[in-house]
């Protein structure tokens, strides 16, 4: 290593680029050229690709660029398989929800045109309590719901993917408080090494109440990325690369075992240096 080198947490790659939109750009170009690559290994043919989505306003406008991209014909989305790495957890047509926006702004083109099978949109449950009987719910029997949700997603994920289950890409974004998914710093989901996906009540973002996969899931798809774009969010870009595996920066976690990226701006990077 020379005296100009950096190494980051996980040996992570770090790139920033002028502004979101070139961001958002290059992460749905590297997206289907990723999914392309790994379909015409030919010691890939007929291999399920799995996809791990997450909210947020950088995947937004990574969608957005998806949706023009004019090799999107070129991917056998029928071998595709889409998840979720966290979603608040509220009804399936409130417009909170991670899978309603990915689905305005990319899915509904793939479905719609049958080149996507709904089969393989694999959503997090939903509330689908009214208004009334969430007011009226305790803590206790919140906490009851969402633990039976987190079940039956995990339930689907082993019956697809096993019980160690490894995604080909995730694709993550991170907070200013450094959080990742649903998994807050100073909560004990970040902890938990027993589950795959759990329940959380009382999130410091609202609304309260989701649904996360947890850290050994996010440690070990094959590609993770991160999109991550503000200065807001410079000190915690900072601190999550310092070190890996901090519980106060819940996006140290994060690795991959073929790749670790991190995608991000220069005003964020000038933010993480001052």
């Amino acid at each position: 290593m020379t005296n100009n080198e950096v190494t980051f947490a996980h040996n992570a790659s770090i790139y920033g680029y002028d502004n979101r939109d070139v961001l958002a750009a290059v992460a749905a170009q590297r997206l289907v050229t990723l999914i392309m690559e790994s379909q015409n290994d030919v010691q890939n043919l007929n291999k399920p690709f799995h996809l791990l989505l997450t909210g947020g306003t950088d995947s937004i406008r990574m969608f957005q660029m998806l949706a023009s991209n004019p090799l999107l014909p070129a991917i056998n989305w029928n071998l595709v398989h889409i998840w979720w790495a966290d979603e608040r957890f509220v009804a399936y047509d409130s417009e909170d929800r991670n899978a309603r926006k990915a689905r305005e702004m990319f899915l509904n083109l793939l479905t719609s045109n049958k080149a996507l099978a709904e089969s393989h949109i694999h959503e997090m449950p939903a509330d689908e309590r009214n208004a009334e009987e969430i007011a009226a719910a305790s803590d206790a029997e919140n906490d009851a719901i969402l633990d039976a949700a987190a079940h039956d997603y995990e339930e689907e994920i082993v019956s697809i993917l096993g019980k160690e289950p490894v995604f080909d890409l995730a694709i993550l974004g991170m907070g200013p408080d450094a959080h990742m998914a649903s998994l807050f710093p100073g909560l004990p989901q970040v902890n938990n090494r027993d589950r795959i996906v759990v329940g959380v009540n009382h999130s410091p973002k609202l609304p309260p109440m989701r649904l996360t996969l947890t850290v050994p899931v996010l440690a070990h798809s094959h590609c993770t990325w991160f999109l991550t774009a503000g200065a807001e969010k410079g000190a915690a870009l900072m601190n999550s690369l310092s070190g890996a595996n901090n519980p106060e920066y819940p996006a140290s976690f994060a690795n991959g075992t073929d790749e670790i990226s991190w995608l991000t701006t220069a005003e964020t990077l000038q933010a993480a240096i001052k």
